[in-house]
């Protein structure tokens, strides 16, 4: 059996960002709930190429190699901050470099972050009609963190990490055919007892 590999992308030009930060964060916790292999990038790796491009081909070879890594990929969390009430059109370019089959039945972790709460429904408003028409598999519980969930670059808030935790356990039905290492409250009849 081949590993189960989660591919992370996040649609940010800033360093450090925020939304590469939680989606690290959540890649982390699938690979390691999963016994997986993670890894992140962004838009800035992506490198000039992209804006010029008008299918995969015309991508630099670096930059390809990163496109085609989210195709390949068992699984997926996609993050994006908000531009405006939405994501920014270098993000959406990236998807409509593939065509509609490409990411047909992944599982996808949604994220977004932003300012402030008043951006909360990016998500569902923006990501999910986008990963829909790719007819995806987003999770049920998407992520936002705002800027008072970070404390020196980390998702630092507890209810923020809780539902972040929750969104990487959706990830479970999707696994099924891989071995999956039990988590400790399974691993002991002495937690489960209470």
């Amino acid at each position: 059996m081949s590993t189960l590999t989660i591919a992370g992308f996040a649609g940010s030009f800033s360093s450090p960002s925020r939304t590469r930060a939680l989606v690290e964060h959540a890649v982390d916790l699938a690979a390691d709930r999963y016994n997986a292999v993670g890894h992140v990038f962004d838009l800035g790796e992506l490198g000039p190429s992209l804006g010029a491009a008008r299918q995969l081909g015309d991508l630099e070879p670096e930059s390809l190699e990163l496109v085609t890594s989210l195709i390949r990929a068992d699984a997926l969390v996609i993050a994006s901050p908000v531009h405006k009430g939405s994501y920014s059109g270098m993000f959406k370019h990236v998807f409509d470099l593939l065509d509609p089959g490409m990411l047909h039945g992944k599982p996808i972790l949604l994220a977004a972050t932003g300012g402030g709460d008043r951006h909360a429904l990016m998500i569902e408003h923006q990501l999910r009609p986008l990963f829909g028409f790719f007819e995806a598999q987003p999770l049920a519980t998407g992520i936002y963190a705002s800027d008072r969930d970070f404390v020196g670059g980390k998702l630092a808030d507890e209810a923020a990490r809780a539902r972040l935790g929750r969104a990487v356990n959706q990830f479970a039905p999707f696994f099924a055919d891989y071995p999956v290492p039990a988590s400790p409250a399974e691993a002991s009849p002495v937690l489960q007892a209470l």
